[in-house]
């Protein structure tokens, strides 16, 4: 590993003073080298091992506007306190809560298999709120939704209720 280089005596030892000579040291440094690559290997493989979990969103191209009749386009509002609300098409909003919104979601989309959901999100509502609903919708197979923000008009909606 290491060594330390020890100068030989030859002869008498004079008594005069010399200036003595470093004595050399020299560390072998392949276990360093070793230990490096080894973490090196170690982090490369185990972050290319764990990829982040994601959701695949498809985006269409440009600015496009689809005609969806009411009947087939089922609409949830959340506040921003985390209070849901849902219609379909032109009814007067509901309000559920959030462990009830699985049996309404299923319900609808076995009775309307061309049903849309359209999620309004308030702007001050909390990230997760929207993510938990994605999941319900997940969770229920329901793979046809879309985002939209809540305007004013939505707001005045769900406060008359």
């Amino acid at each position: 590993m290491s060594d330390v280089q020890v100068r030989e005596s030859r002869g008498k030892a004079k008594h005069t003073k010399k200036k003595s000579k470093r004595l050399g040291v020299r560390i072998d440094m392949t276990p360093m080298v070793d230990i490096a690559f080894l973490l090196l290997t170690f982090f490369m493989l185990t972050t290319t091992m764990s990829k982040p979990q994601t959701m695949e969103i498809n985006l269409p191209p440009g600015e496009s506007q689809v005609e969806v009749a009411a009947s087939n386009l089922i609409t949830l509002r959340i506040s921003e306190v985390f209070n849901i609300y849902w219609n379909i098409g032109s009814e007067k909003p509901v309000k559920i809560k959030f462990t009830e919104l699985a049996k309404i979601l299923s319900d609808k989309s076995k009775a309307n298999p061309r049903l849309i959901t359209l999620i309004k999100v308030d702007r001050k509502a909390k990230y997760v709120n929207m993510v938990d609903i994605i999941d319900e919708l997940n969770i229920n197979n329901i793979t046809r939704f879309s985002l939209a923000p809540m305007t004013d008009d939505d707001k005045k909606l769900i406060e008359k209720i």
